[in-house]
């Protein structure tokens, strides 16, 4: 089960970043998109006026 969760979290992340990086955004506070929590990206993007 923790697996698939982790499947899950990591599987999300990868959209969020991809999306991100569709909207020519690369880092937030000089850390790049993968270092970022699955929280902080989804932070990052309701910020630039998504979902």
């Amino acid at each position: 089960m923790g697996n698939l969760l982790r499947n899950a979290v990591q599987l999300k992340k990868k959209q969020l970043i991809n999306k991100l990086i569709k909207q020519e955004i690369y880092k937030k506070n000089n850390k790049h998109l993968y270092e970022l929590t699955l929280n902080e990206l989804e932070k990052e993007y309701k910020f630039y006026g998504h979902e």
